[in-house]
C-alpha cells in the first residue's frame, strides 16, 4: 500500500507532462505569417490561421479561426473552417460546399458565397474599400482643423505695428 502511495506523485506528474505535450502538439498546428500567403491543402488539418499583409486559401480543414489582415480569403469546395472567418481590408470568398462553423466577417470587404456554401453562424459585410478611407482620412482632418485654430488664434492676438510718425510739425513741402 505505500509503494502506491510512493508512485502516485510520478505517474501524475507523467500524466500532465503528456497532456500538456499533446496541448502543445495541438497548438502546433496553427499556422500565422507576415507577408506571406498561406495555402492549407487538401487533406491537410490546420489549427488558427492568421495572415498579416497577405491573403489565405483554405482547401482543406481548418480547426479554428482563419484571420486576414490586409488580405483575403478564400475557401475551395471542400474546405472547412471550425471556427470564424474574418478578413479586415480585404474578402472572403466560398467556393462550392465550403463551410464555416461560425462567423464569417469582412470589414472594408465583402463576403461572397457559392448557394452550396454553409456559414452556419452570421454573415457580416462592413462596405468596401472606399469605406476605409474615411475612416483613415479622419485623424488627418482633426490634426488639420487643430493646427488652423491655433494659426488663427496666433493671427489674432498679433497687433499692428503702427507706421513711422512724422516728427514733430508738419511735413515739409518743397517749394
Amino acid at each position: 500500500m505505500g509503494r502506491n502511495r510512493a508512485l502516485r506523485p510520478i505517474i501524475l506528474t507523467i500524466s500532465l507532462t503528456l497532456l500538456s505535450a499533446l496541448a502543445a502538439a495541438e497548438r502546433a498546428t496553427d499556422r500565422v505569417q507576415i507577408g506571406r500567403p498561406i495555402v492549407v491543402q487538401a487533406g491537410e488539418k490546420a489549427g488558427d490561421v492568421v495572415c498579416v499583409a497577405c491573403s489565405i486559401r483554405v482547401r482543406g480543414q481548418a480547426a479554428g479561426d482563419v484571420v486576414a489582415v490586409a488580405g483575403s480569403i478564400a475557401l475551395e469546395s471542400g474546405a472547412q473552417v471550425g471556427g470564424d472567418s474574418v478578413a479586415v481590408g480585404g474578402s472572403i470568398r466560398l467556393e462550392g460546399d465550403a463551410r464555416v462553423a461560425g462567423d464569417a466577417v469582412a470589414v472594408a470587404g465583402w463576403v461572397h458565397r457559392d448557394p452550396e456554401a454553409v456559414i452556419r453562424g452570421d454573415v457580416t459585410s462592413v462596405g468596401g474599400p472606399g469605406w476605409m478611407l474615411p475612416l483613415l482620412l479622419a485623424p488627418f482632418l482633426l490634426i488639420g482643423a487643430i493646427v488652423a485654430l491655433i494659426i488663427w488664434l496666433v493671427q489674432r492676438k498679433r497687433q499692428p505695428v503702427p507706421g513711422m510718425a512724422y516728427p514733430a510739425g508738419t511735413p515739409m513741402t518743397r517749394s
